[in-house]
Protein backbone atom coordinates (compact mmCIF):
# COMPACT_ATOMS: atom_id res chain seq x y z
CA UNK A 1 0.00 0.00 0.00
CA UNK A 2 1.11 3.73 -0.95
CA UNK A 3 2.43 6.22 2.23
CA UNK A 4 2.27 9.18 0.01
CA UNK A 5 -0.62 11.63 1.20
CA UNK A 6 -1.65 13.19 -1.87
CA UNK A 7 -5.54 13.76 -1.59
CA UNK A 8 -8.24 14.33 -4.16
CA UNK A 9 -11.18 16.01 -4.40
CA UNK A 10 -14.09 13.89 -6.05
CA UNK A 11 -14.47 16.79 -8.48
CA UNK A 12 -10.58 16.46 -9.26
CA UNK A 13 -11.20 12.32 -9.52
CA UNK A 14 -14.38 12.84 -12.23
CA UNK A 15 -12.23 15.29 -14.37
CA UNK A 16 -9.07 13.01 -13.89
CA UNK A 17 -11.09 9.60 -14.71
CA UNK A 18 -12.66 11.82 -17.87
CA UNK A 19 -9.27 12.69 -19.27
CA UNK A 20 -7.58 9.96 -18.46
CA UNK A 21 -9.97 7.53 -20.86
CA UNK A 22 -10.40 10.38 -23.75
CA UNK A 23 -6.48 9.97 -23.69
CA UNK A 24 -6.22 6.70 -24.65
CA UNK A 25 -5.17 5.44 -20.65
CA UNK A 26 -7.93 4.31 -18.72
CA UNK A 27 -7.70 5.43 -14.79
CA UNK A 28 -3.67 6.14 -14.92
CA UNK A 29 -2.94 10.59 -14.82
CA UNK A 30 0.62 12.22 -13.92
CA UNK A 31 1.44 15.11 -12.04
CA UNK A 32 3.89 17.23 -11.96
CA UNK A 33 5.02 20.86 -11.02
CA UNK A 34 6.89 22.88 -13.72
CA UNK A 35 9.35 26.17 -13.07
CA UNK A 36 8.37 29.62 -14.19
CA UNK A 37 9.96 31.12 -17.22
CA UNK A 38 11.38 33.64 -15.71
CA UNK A 39 13.00 31.79 -12.60
CA UNK A 40 11.31 33.75 -10.02
CA UNK A 41 11.01 30.43 -7.91
CA UNK A 42 7.07 29.72 -9.10
CA UNK A 43 5.74 26.36 -9.54
CA UNK A 44 2.99 25.45 -11.46
CA UNK A 45 0.30 22.42 -11.82
CA UNK A 46 0.94 20.03 -14.88
CA UNK A 47 -1.60 17.31 -15.58
CA UNK A 48 -1.09 14.41 -18.29
CA UNK A 49 -2.41 11.21 -19.41
CA UNK A 50 -0.60 8.15 -18.24
CA UNK A 51 2.37 7.26 -16.16
CA UNK A 52 4.85 9.34 -18.00
CA UNK A 53 8.11 7.55 -15.76
CA UNK A 54 6.12 8.31 -12.80
CA UNK A 55 5.76 6.34 -9.49
CA UNK A 56 2.33 6.19 -7.54
CA UNK A 57 1.17 8.92 -5.10
CA UNK A 58 -2.52 8.41 -5.02
CA UNK A 59 -5.26 6.06 -5.89
CA UNK A 60 -8.93 6.76 -5.66
CA UNK A 61 -12.01 5.58 -7.14
CA UNK A 62 -10.46 4.09 -10.25
CA UNK A 63 -7.45 6.33 -10.84
CA UNK A 64 -3.63 6.19 -10.30
CA UNK A 65 -2.31 9.52 -9.76
CA UNK A 66 1.83 9.42 -10.99
CA UNK A 67 4.63 11.59 -10.35
CA UNK A 68 8.08 11.91 -10.43
CA UNK A 69 9.89 10.60 -7.58
CA UNK A 70 12.55 13.86 -7.15
CA UNK A 71 8.83 15.97 -6.42
CA UNK A 72 7.63 13.53 -3.42
CA UNK A 73 8.30 16.11 -1.04
CA UNK A 74 6.78 19.01 -2.67
CA UNK A 75 3.68 16.93 -3.66
CA UNK A 76 3.29 15.54 -0.22
CA UNK A 77 0.47 16.25 1.88
CA UNK A 78 -1.56 18.64 -0.80
CA UNK A 79 -4.69 18.50 -1.79
CA UNK A 80 -5.48 18.18 -5.76
CA UNK A 81 -8.94 19.52 -6.80
CA UNK A 82 -11.07 20.78 -10.00
CA UNK A 83 -13.28 23.57 -10.90
CA UNK A 84 -15.60 24.18 -13.83
CA UNK A 85 -17.79 26.93 -14.72
CA UNK A 86 -19.11 28.52 -17.88
CA UNK A 87 -15.52 29.42 -19.31
CA UNK A 88 -14.24 26.10 -18.55
CA UNK A 89 -12.29 24.70 -15.95
CA UNK A 90 -9.55 23.74 -14.15
CA UNK A 91 -7.15 21.93 -11.56
CA UNK A 92 -6.45 24.04 -8.21
CA UNK A 93 -3.27 22.54 -6.05
CA UNK A 94 -3.49 23.28 -2.11
CA UNK A 95 -0.64 25.72 -1.41
CA UNK A 96 2.09 23.78 1.25
CA UNK A 97 3.18 25.15 4.49
CA UNK A 98 5.97 27.42 3.73
CA UNK A 99 4.63 28.70 0.25
CA UNK A 100 2.71 31.30 -0.90
CA UNK A 101 -0.03 30.39 -3.46
CA UNK A 102 -0.12 31.53 -6.82
CA UNK A 103 -3.47 33.91 -7.57
CA UNK A 104 -5.03 30.98 -10.02
CA UNK A 105 -4.38 28.41 -7.71
CA UNK A 106 -2.55 26.48 -10.01
CA UNK A 107 0.73 26.72 -8.19
CA UNK A 108 2.95 28.23 -5.38
CA UNK A 109 6.30 29.56 -4.52
CA UNK A 110 8.49 28.60 -1.81
CA UNK A 111 9.07 31.08 0.58
CA UNK A 112 12.90 31.91 1.35
CA UNK A 113 14.15 31.91 5.35
CA UNK A 114 17.19 33.96 5.79
CA UNK A 115 19.37 32.53 8.13
CA UNK A 116 22.15 33.90 9.97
Amino acid sequence: MMAFNLTISKSATAELLRQSAFGGTPGEMHIDLLPDGFDEGWLYLRIRCGKQSGIPVARTDGITLFAPQDQLDLLKGLRLDHYSDLSGGGFLISTPQGAEGSPCGSGFKMMRTNRS
